[in-house]
């Protein structure tokens, strides 16, 4: 029950170092069950788009998937890594997307370069190094140590659907590999995107009821469609696209519904 030279019976004392840096045989029994430095462990899973505060040092350690989607907005994301001894996250290039890793256990090996033949970039990574990986650079990151590679990553914009959760590296290359994974588009799918501007759906044909001519429907509409793009939720777009019309700062749209 007691080992020399702790003296002390697991798991009613716990020595956060040497969790942090040395192989945990459960380590999942001390985040479900016990507070950590005040810190008590929640669900991990997708909060975004919603407001959010919480220890990122804490949670990147509690995760034990390969990937687990934290947050995903409409202009970035933060996804929780765990990689195993030898592991590797994969060579692979973000043509549109930049992104950033902080490490926060274990050691590795990053590489990138400008071509996925051409490495040229290699470096040595560990505790709370911070990696910088600009859009369209090929890069992998390898464990090099004997214990788990904890990481977070942030995409900016989003790379993966909202809740996204790769239990191992195997389902992540199976996704990929079926088609499991659609089109992302600032952290949102074809038919997320077709829901998220439903609003706009609905108001546009409306506007057909109204008889307004079609012109003036187009050029709104596009317009509206324009702000989403930039940030805009649709109400806000519609919003802000019928004031232009009603004050006539848009002498423009102010003809077309007229004609």
């Amino acid at each position: 029950m007691y080992s020399y030279p702790n003296m002390y019976a697991y798991p009613y004392l716990y020595n956060a170092n040497y969790a942090r840096n040395s192989y945990w045989t459960y380590p999942n029994y001390y985040y479900n069950n016990h507070y950590h430095n005040g810190f008590r462990a929640i669900e991990l899973k997708d909060y975004g788009p919603n407001p959010f505060a919480e220890n990122i040092t804490e949670l990147t350690l509690q995760n034990n998937n390969f990937r687990t989607a934290l947050w995903t907005g409409p202009h970035f994301q933060i996804t929780l890594m765990s990689l195993n001894p030898g592991e590797d996250i994969g060579l692979e290039m973000h043509p549109d997307v930049d992104q950033f890793l902080r490490l926060e256990q274990g050691q590795g090996r990053v590489q990138m370069g400008e071509s996925k033949d051409d490495l040229s970039f290699e470096k040595m990574v560990s505790d709370d190094f911070a990696i910088v990986i600009p859009a369209g650079t090929w890069h992998n990151l390898t464990n090099t140590g004997n214990t788990p590679l904890k990481l977070y990553s942030i995409y900016a914009p989003p790379n993966h659907p909202f809740g996204t959760v790769h239990v191992t590296k195997e389902d992540a290359e199976a996704a990929e590999e079926h088609g499991d994974e659609p089109t992302v588009i600032d952290g949102k799918t074809p038919d997320e995107w077709i829901q998220y501007t439903e609003f706009l759906v609905k108001e546009g044909l409306e506007d057909v009821k109204r008889g307004i001519n079609s012109l003036h429907i187009l050029q709104e509409f596009i317009l509206m469609g324009v702000l989403v793009g930039k940030g805009y939720s649709p109400q806000k777009a519609y919003e802000t696209v019928e004031a232009w019309e009603r004050t006539g700062e848009s002498k423009l749209l102010q003809q077309s519904k007229n004609m």
